[in-house]
């Protein structure tokens, strides 16, 4: 097996689903720190390594993947253990559809870019920042929890009672969610759910306050 590394940051939601699902698959990897709050993303060797500055990225076998919801499908593609993209058409439809209301609709609208730009351009300070967070955070629980209680394809998890794609992007919505002091009480099905994955040791290991660099709870 080609050497994996893993640019990420404790912090960041895209980070540890794809953290989570290479621990899911028992994929050795070395993560490479890359401090957003610092402006590690802006250096030199990042830059030329991915120059839109963002986290995460892959790198296996002298390629390079950007983006979570790429960089997962990318490592279910090359190791297909334990896939986590359903066979029907469907039900794949359905768990990359539900992932994307957090991974496209929700979770770019909170990064630290956004959260900056709002402080620069609008005078946002911390708490003005975090009740934006807290808005989108919500508006994308009830968007979930909606889908999933009409869709009816959920059991134990996001889709049946087997963890998939839809897994490792709902249980960081729920985890960014508490983080930010959201309203997680108004989505009781999605809590559950990303409760049964964080009971699990592939996502206990890879959670945000387990890392390096996250603040130590008193």
């Amino acid at each position: 097996m080609m050497s994996v590394t893993l640019y990420g940051f404790w912090r960041s939601l895209a980070a540890f689903r794809v953290r989570a699902l290479l621990h899911y698959k028992e994929i050795p990897f070395n993560e490479k720190i890359i401090n957003l709050l610092e402006g590690d993303q802006f250096s030199a060797d990042y830059h030329e390594r991915n120059p839109q500055h963002v986290i995460p990225l892959l790198e296996h076998d002298g390629h390079r993947v950007t983006q979570s919801l790429a960089i997962m499908e990318y490592i279910d593609q090359v190791w297909p253990e334990r896939p986590i993209l359903p066979t029907s058409a469907i039900e794949r439809a359905y768990v990359r559809s539900i992932s994307q209301i957090t991974i496209a609709d929700t979770h770019p609208l909170v990064v630290p870019r956004i959260r900056n730009y709002l402080n620069k351009t609008y005078g946002q300070d911390e708490a003005g920042q975090a009740s934006w967070a807290q808005h989108w955070f919500n508006e994308g629980s009830l968007a979930i929890e909606q889908r999933l209680k009409s869709d009816g394809l959920c059991g134990q998890f996001t889709l049946g009672d087997q963890i998939t794609l839809g897994d490792f992007a709902l249980c960081s919505h729920i985890v960014g969610a508490r983080l930010f002091g959201a309203d997680v009480s108004i989505a009781p099905t999605l809590v559950a759910i990303a409760d049964r994955c964080l009971a699990t040791e592939a996502f206990m290991l890879s959670h945000p306050m387990k890392q390096s660099g996250a603040p130590i709870k008193k």
